[in-house]
C-alpha cells in the first residue's frame, strides 16, 4: 500500500510540474521581446520557441489591428488583465517599435510557416495601418485617434512614421517574408507611402527661404512644428530627421524635389554641429546614469535633440517646459532620463551621404 501510494505521489507531482511548466523542454525560457528577435537567423524562425512567441504576439492584437507598446509581448498573457486595451495609455500605437515590430515578427514566422493564423493578424495590421493614416499623408503617435493631446500630431518622434513608411515600402514590393500578402494590398501599400512622402515633403521646416529639417512631432492640419511632451517643443530635430533623410535617401530614382530635401537637410545638420563640446556619462549610486557637457577641444561633432525655431540655438527643456540653453540648468532627473544630445547625424553625413551623392 505504501509502495503504492508512494507512486502515485511522484506522478501527481510530475503531472504538477508539466502543466505548470517546470519542464524546459516543454516550455523553453523564452527571450524578452524586442526588435532584436527580427535579427534571428532565418532557420530559427522555424523553430518552437519563435512560433511559441508568435502565438502569444497576436494575443496582445487589439480589435483595431494595432499592438500596444511597452509590453513583453513574448510572454503569453496570463489573464485578459494582462493586454492593454484600447484606450490605455499603451494600447493601439505606433510609438516604441509598438505594431511595426509584431509585424515584422510575424512575417519571418510566416515565411517560415504559412500558418493561416499569422496571416490573418498581419493583414489586420496592415488594415490598422491603412485606417489609421491621415488624408494628407502623415500617422498620428495613437489610432484611433484620443483627443486633443499630441498623440495626434504626425509623429516622427523616435522613427514612429518612418518605421511605418519602411515596412509599407517592403510590404509593396511583394517580397520575402511579404510575398504572402495580396497584390491589392501591395498597391494599397504603394499608395500609402507615396501619400507618406507627400507629407515628409511637405512638413519639411522652411525658414526665409531655406529648407532645413523637420520636428519630432508637426500638427495634423497646418503641417507646422507642434508640441509633444512637456520637454519636447516645437523646434529644429537633430535626431528623428537623421530617420527621415535615411528614408529619403532609400528611394530609388528620387524626384527633384526629394534631392532637394536631402541635400538642404544634411547641409543643415552639418551647419549645426557642436564642437569643442564633449557628452560624458557617468553612473550614480542611485543606478541612473547622469549625463553632462564639459569643453575640449579634441571632442567629436556633437548634436543636440532640439534646436530653437530661427535661431538654430540648441535648446534645452525640462518638464516645466521652459526654454533654457544652459543644459547643466536641466534638473538631474531629465538629464538622467533623456537623451538631449547624441551622435546620431554623423555616419549619415560622413559615410551614407556621400556614396548617395555618387549614386545621383
Amino acid at each position: 500500500m505504501k509502495y503504492f501510494l508512494s507512486i502515485l505521489l511522484i506522478y501527481t507531482i510530475w503531472i504538477s510540474c508539466m502543466s505548470s511548466g517546470a519542464t524546459t523542454e516543454i516550455h523553453p525560457e523564452l527571450p524578452q521581446w524586442s526588435a532584436d528577435l527580427l535579427n534571428k537567423d532565418a532557420s530559427w524562425y522555424h523553430s518552437v520557441e519563435a512560433i511559441t512567441i508568435a502565438d502569444h504576439v497576436i494575443l496582445y492584437q487589439s480589435p483595431q489591428g494595432g499592438w500596444p507598446k511597452s509590453t513583453d509581448l513574448a510572454r503569453k498573457p496570463r489573464s485578459i488583465d494582462d493586454i492593454p486595451q484600447p484606450g490605455s495609455s499603451v494600447a493601439n500605437t505606433i510609438d516604441n517599435d509598438a505594431t511595426t515590430v509584431p509585424m515584422q515578427y510575424l512575417a519571418k514566422v510566416i515565411s517560415a510557416t504559412g500558418d493561416q493564423d499569422y496571416i490573418k493578424a498581419f493583414n489586420k495590421g496592415l488594415q490598422y495601418l491603412f485606417a489609421a493614416q491621415y488624408d494628407n499623408g502623415g500617422w498620428p503617435q495613437f489610432w484611433p485617434l484620443r483627443g486633443d493631446k499630441y498623440y495626434s500630431r504626425i509623429t516622427y518622434n523616435d522613427g514612429a512614421m518612418i518605421r511605418v513608411m519602411n515596412l509599407l515600402r517592403d510590404v509593396s514590393k511583394g517580397e520575402e517574408p511579404y510575398a504572402f500578402v495580396s497584390d491589392s494590398d501591395q498597391k494599397r501599400a504603394a499608395k500609402a507611402i507615396a501619400k507618406g512622402l507627400e507629407c515628409i515633403l511637405k512638413t519639411q521646416i522652411e525658414e526665409d527661404g531655406v529648407l532645413k529639417v523637420w520636428c519630432a512631432q508637426h500638427d495634423e492640419q497646418s503641417y507646422a512644428p507642434a508640441w509633444a511632451r512637456a520637454y519636447e517643443p516645437p523646434s529644429l530635430s537633430g535626431s528623428e530627421s537623421v530617420g527621415i533623410l535615411r528614408y529619403l535617401m532609400s528611394i530609388d530614382d528620387p524626384s527633384p524635389a526629394v534631392i532637394t530635401a536631402v541635400k538642404a537637410g544634411v547641409s543643415w545638420l552639418q551647419s549645426v554641429a557642436m564642437t569643442g563640446t564633449r557628452l560624458n556619462r557617468q553612473k550614480n549610486e542611485d543606478g541612473r546614469t547622469e549625463a553632462f557637457l564639459t569643453s575640449a577641444s579634441d571632442a567629436p561633432l556633437l548634436w543636440a535633440r532640439f534646436y530653437e525655431l530661427g535661431t538654430d540655438r540648441p535648446l534645452y527643456l525640462d518638464r516645466d517646459s521652459e526654454y533654457r540653453y544652459d543644459f547643466s540648468e536641466i534638473s538631474y532627473e531629465r538629464r538622467s532620463g533623456y537623451a538631449y544630445h547624441g551622435y546620431w547625424p554623423e555616419q549619415l553625413i560622413y559615410e551614407e551621404y556621400p556614396i548617395w551623392l555618387s549614386k545621383l
